[in-house]
């Protein structure tokens, strides 16, 4: 089966153990990211948004055999539990037997005419720990960064400044206004 895995974010320059083959290829379907969820260590990360700018996500092969594979080693990189795998892992197949996630009709036109079995992608709810299915405003967000600690807003600036540049989105460019985060090149697996 030729199965592909999306990115957008942290997979493109530290995909860990994913099993993906050679290089992230920069032309994945075009989905509303955003800026728009706090995850661990309180960084503000990128996932799939309801209303958003359209922007390129990546996509990478998998060396994997199954749908349900590719679903666990996704699940296992993003520290998602088995318990959760079916709500928090998006995946789409050929077959239509197995769709769920945001963006899942979309993603399931790219797939097709790439002539793709399946896909997997990370498929977290926005929002904040509080207020998870809630949209963030810019203010919020800027509010939400200004108040980590040193080492807390690094991490989260790293996370901005490493993601790819063709993840260009509002709230990216707001940061990189107001803090002066420019691009950096992130190393792809």
């Amino acid at each position: 089966m030729k199965i592909a895995c999306l990115g957008w974010g942290s997979l493109i320059w530290n995909p860990r153990s994913l099993p993906i083959r050679g290089s992230w290829y920069e032309d994945g379907p075009l989905l509303p990211i955003e800026f728009a969820r706090e995850s661990g260590g309180k960084r503000i990360t990128l996932v799939s948004v309801d209303r958003a700018s359209q922007v390129r996500t990546l996509w990478a092969l998998m060396f994997v055999e199954t749908l349900q594979e590719a679903k666990n080693e996704l699940a296992e990189r993003e520290g998602i539990s088995n318990s959760n795998i079916e709500f928090s892992i998006g995946r789409w197949d050929s077959s239509g037997d197995d769709i769920h996630g945001r963006c899942s009709t979309e993603i399931g036109a790219w797939a097709t005419n790439l002539h793709l079995d399946a896909v997997v992608w990370t498929n977290l709810k926005f929002g904040f720990k509080q207020a998870r299915d809630k949209m963030p405003k810019y203010s919020e967000v800027l509010s939400h960064i200004k108040s980590l600690s040193h080492e807390q807003r690094q991490v989260a600036e790293e996370y901005v400044r490493r993601t790819p540049s063709q993840v260009d989105t509002e709230f990216r460019r707001l940061l990189q206004r107001d803090f002066g985060w420019k691009p950096v090149d992130a190393k792809m697996a």
